[in-house]
């Protein structure tokens, strides 16, 4: 999402959709420790191994850690929350951030669905479950339904 016009908050809320297939209730409750900036890589944490951000995200994502509103009120100062809410310590409610991206016309329910499809084509149903969250049995089944190539994956701990 390259809109300079959308401010970044819902910007990198729909990445984090469109790439690592995050619901929305998921998403709000990030906080800015799952974001890490190591060795000049960007990670953010949504399972083990913390996942890759590519660029331009990383730039995005690093530029908005930096921006984040609602941290400057009385009620938030230390805020944690990669999306603060409005009510002290507490995180932005899904339902409000999928009312500012539903305003943009960003389908957050068909985007996700379509980046865990395509990404469980990219890699076993395994991998992407432990990076970003999923259960293996959801991913297996999306990459079944998918037509994915990997059902033949052995998971596990391959080095004796």
């Amino acid at each position: 999402m390259n809109r300079e016009d959308v401010p970044s908050r819902d910007r990198v809320a729909a990445v984090l959709v469109l790439l690592y297939a995050q619901p929305l209730t998921r998403i709000v409750r990030l906080t800015t420790d799952d974001i890490l900036h190591e060795d000049g890589e960007v990670l953010v944490r949504l399972g083990d191994p913390p996942s890759p951000v590519p660029e331009p995200f990383a730039g995005l994502m690093l530029a908005y850690l930096n921006e984040r509103p609602n941290t400057m009120t009385a009620t938030n100062p230390a805020a944690r929350w990669l999306f603060p809410g409005r009510r002290a310590g507490q995180p932005m409610t899904s339902k409000t951030l999928e009312l500012r991206l539903r305003r943009l016309g960003f389908p957050t329910q068909r985007g996700r669905t379509a980046a865990i499809r395509h990404l469980v084509l990219q890699a076993p149903a395994p991998v992407i479950a432990r990076m970003l969250g999923y259960h293996d049995d959801t991913t297996a089944q999306l990459a079944a339904e998918s037509g994915g190539t990997w059902r033949h994956y052995a998971p596990g701990d391959h080095s004796r």
